[in-house]
């Protein structure tokens, strides 16, 4: 399977999925663990795909995205950003808000 295919089917097989380097119990930047307890904290389930294990979507996931840094969070299949934006909806409690929609559907 071509890479971005496998990048979309990825984005597509779970309603949160989160990009990070490393993994969630384990994370490797700094970014990646903010962004990961901030999901953790409201209790949303989540898929992470640790990019430092798969060079090939390490290096695609920017081309797919058109985002170029990590970790890259994506919400009901379309991208919402990277540590950044997370932290600003989970701040202002748009991130809740948006797990909490995605879960009535």
């Amino acid at each position: 399977m071509e890479i971005i295919e496998r990048i979309r089917s990825t984005v597509d097989s779970a309603p949160i999925v989160l990009f990070m380097k490393g993994t969630p119990q384990f994370p490797m930047c700094g970014f990646s663990s903010r962004t990961a307890k901030a999901l953790k904290s409201i209790g949303a389930p989540f898929v992470s795909v640790n990019v430092l294990e798969d060079p090939e979507i390490r290096a695609n996931l920017p081309r797919f995205s058109n985002w170029p840094t990590f970790p890259q969070l994506f919400i009901a299949g379309e991208l919402i950003g990277g540590c950044d934006i997370a932290l600003e909806l989970f701040e202002s409690g748009e991130l809740e808000r948006m797990v909490r929609e995605l879960h009535k559907v």
